[in-house]
């Protein structure tokens, strides 16, 4: 099979495209947000309006057992801090994690917790006791958020969002 690879060229036809502000940012300037699941805060890196996924890290005390939640879209995840698992399937510092869509589950956290950048590239949803539906994860919840708490003013609001 041939690889290819990408070269330099003295002349190009296609040139980089200027961004209007830095590509980076250092979310240790937010403050860690109370988020949706006892036990948990986050830092909101960036909303995708189209889909109602966001980029985060996540937060967990030790020894947290959160409630079933679902994914509606994916969730990719590399462990900074701590671990945690589903049952008997373990995750730790240095890890990834994907999470497929449509999934249901129940994460616990190792006695030390855990610190995680998360991408979610679709809403969450909660439930209630009964199997319905008590609240949905998006991306516009995310970000208003992050607003109250003081921690969005790296996130352009979404033009089409009222």
């Amino acid at each position: 099979m041939q690889v290819t690879q990408f070269q330099l060229a003295a002349s190009a036809a296609v040139g980089s495209t200027p961004t209007v502000k830095s590509a980076f940012f250092d979310p240790a300037v937010l403050p860690w947000a109370d988020w949706v699941m006892p036990g948990t805060w986050f830092k909101l890196l960036n909303v995708n309006p189209m889909t109602g996924g966001f980029s985060m890290l996540l937060k967990v005390e030790p020894n947290n057992s959160a409630p079933v939640h679902g994914h509606l879209g994916a969730v990719e995840g590399f462990i900074l801090e701590g671990g945690f698992s589903y049952a008997q399937d373990h995750g730790h510092t240095g890890h990834y994690v994907f999470e497929g869509a449509g999934i249901r589950h129940e994460p616990n956290t190792h006695p030390g917790g855990l610190v995680m950048f998360a991408v979610i590239h679709g809403p969450l949803c909660g439930y209630n006791a009964e199997g319905t539906i008590a609240g949905i994860v998006d991306a516009r919840m995310m970000y208003e958020m992050a607003v109250a708490a003081g921690a969005a003013g790296h996130i352009e609001k979404p033009s089409h969002w009222v």
